[in-house]
């Protein structure tokens, strides 16, 4: 069975298992599925908005596909939640991947 399948399985006995849903988003992503990347990554960061890296996966998955204005605007909202769970260590990652994007 591939890492697909799998995190599907335990997303089907668990649907609000985020690390789950995470790595199931990252795994879409890393074979090319941006859509349904992000749409995963849509659907984890609706349930946990807190879930900081959701934020910088997606942004990356976007700036990846070439939607660098909403790459740019995943960041900056991941760098907000970031900052505010005080997280300053992924804040400042984020904010380096972002100053990348937007020169």
């Amino acid at each position: 069975m591939d890492k697909i399948q799998a995190l599907k399985e335990i997303l089907a006995q668990d649907p609000n298992n985020n690390f789950a849903r995470y790595g199931l988003a990252v795994e879409l992503a890393n074979r090319g599925e941006t859509a349904a990347a992000l749409a995963e990554f849509d659907a984890l960061l609706a349930k946990e908005p807190g879930y900081t890296a959701g934020y910088s996966m997606a942004a990356q998955t976007l700036a990846a596909a070439g939607r660098i204005p909403e790459a740019i605007e995943r960041f900056k909202a991941g760098i907000s939640c970031a900052t505010q769970s005080g997280n300053h260590h992924a804040a400042s990652q984020m904010q380096i991947l972002l100053d990348e994007l937007d020169r």
